[in-house]
């Protein structure tokens, strides 16, 4: 049995509020990464988008308004996110069902033509850095001369002493800018567990669970060494877009002349 319109979408925007909680400015950092996709597709009669880590859709989502003619591929893991999004957004994105850096995991993707832009969103942070080259290196194969990741996520300090500091001034900013979203992300978890509509999901997920153990916290990556990683996999330009407190906007830019 399938979700409901209606119990997707109540799921969705409860979502949506509780990850108020953990983006700084999360909506602003949805327009700075929509930005870099104009900029990296400008002249593209119908763009590639492909989107890592994409939850319910809530990227995707925004990018098909932003760019109505682009075609776009949500990729995530986790089947309860898959099945609301694939309801709610159902005409934003094509979603398909990968685990992001597993061996071979672009496969799943059923892509045709070279990617014009990868994205994410507070979706990468919990790969441990061997699979954070293999993510890199299957974009870098993916992704045209010119083509764009861009990853807006968590990332500490180079310096150490630091990382309290920013976490700190990025807490402060999302209290001041909306963030008391009253439930968490392990509230809504589970709330959601206890809606008979997504039980089968649920039960696949629990199915799932020991293949989604490994690699799932914190992997606090550096933007210093996101760089070296994406430069080892083949991008030939890193730089920060955009950035507060530990929250930032990472491009990743293939070289012109990459085959």
């Amino acid at each position: 049995m399938g979700v409901s319109m209606a119990t997707a979408r109540a799921w969705v925007e409860r979502w949506e509020r509780q990850q108020e909680r953990y983006a700084v400015d999360r909506e602003e950092r949805f327009t700075v990464i929509a930005d870099v996709v104009e900029h990296a597709t400008a002249g593209r009669a119908r763009p590639l988008l492909l989107d890592l880590g994409c939850g319910p859709g809530s990227l995707a989502a925004r990018l098909a308004t932003r760019f109505p003619d682009a075609e776009i591929v949500a990729a995530d893991m986790d089947p309860v996110l898959l099945e609301l999004g694939r309801t709610h957004y159902a005409d934003a994105a094509r979603f398909v069902d990968t685990v992001i850096g597993e061996e071979g995991w672009t496969d799943a993707l059923g892509l045709e033509r070279p990617l014009d832009a990868a994205v994410s969103t507070t979706a990468l942070h919990y790969l441990p850095e061997p699979a954070l080259l293999r993510t890199y290196r299957g974009l870098a194969s993916l992704l045209r001369p010119g083509g764009v990741l861009v990853n807006g996520d968590h990332f500490p300090p180079d310096a150490a002493p630091c990382s309290d500091l920013t976490a700190h001034v990025g807490r402060r900013r999302a209290q001041r800018t909306g963030g008391h979203a009253p439930e968490d992300w392990r509230s809504w978890w589970d709330a959601a567990s206890r809606d008979p509509e997504l039980a089968d999901p649920f039960a696949e997920r629990e199915r799932r669970r020991p293949a989604r153990g490994a690699g799932g916290g914190d992997e606090r990556v550096t933007v210093r060494r996101h760089a070296e990683l994406l430069r080892r996999a083949g991008f030939s330009h890193v730089a920060p877009v955009w950035q507060f407190g530990d929250s930032a906007v990472l491009v990743a830019v293939m070289a012109a002349g990459t085959p």
